[in-house]
């Protein structure tokens, strides 16, 4: 068995307030998903205001939000990712969301226990934009094996 687990972070920039009319599909769905992310298997923890979710977190700028997480091993976020209502849910991204030209999302491995920061969770974006997938920093397309 792995001593490590997998962190994730994605960001997103909203094409409107989160407050807007055209933002409450998603809104309003929010505390669901995340709710069903913590029942999942596999699940460990993930990153939240006191109001449950991560909405008014602002590290990465005023219009972008953030989810960041960690996970027993891949196919734990896998599942979640692909298998649940989640994915019916992130299939209408383009609706609430802008287009990254760049990596919006990255895996990366960290020794069990440790709960990563916003600006481990950057580092690891910035690395996978310079350096395109690595043991250090990849995506679910390219992922790499837990350390030994």
């Amino acid at each position: 068995m792995s001593s490590y687990h997998l962190a994730q972070l994605n960001i997103a920039t909203m094409k409107y307030p989160a407050e807007a009319p055209e933002m409450a599909d998603f809104t309003n769905n929010l505390e669901r998903i995340n709710a069903l992310a913590d029942q999942s298997p596999g699940f460990i923890w993930r990153l939240q205001t006191e109001e449950g979710d991560a909405t008014a977190i602002d590290f990465f700028g005023p219009d972008i939000l953030v989810n960041m997480s960690v996970w027993l091993d891949g196919e734990s976020l896998h599942d979640y990712v692909y298998r649940t209502s989640h994915a019916r849910i992130m299939s209408r991204r383009k609706e609430w969301f802008e287009r990254f030209e760049d990596s919006y999302t990255v895996l990366w491995w960290i020794p069990e226990g440790h709960i990563p920061t916003l600006e481990e969770a950057n580092e690891k974006l910035e690395l996978l934009r310079a350096n395109g997938p690595t043991a250090e920093a990849f995506t679910f397309k390219q992922g790499f094996p837990a350390p030994q």
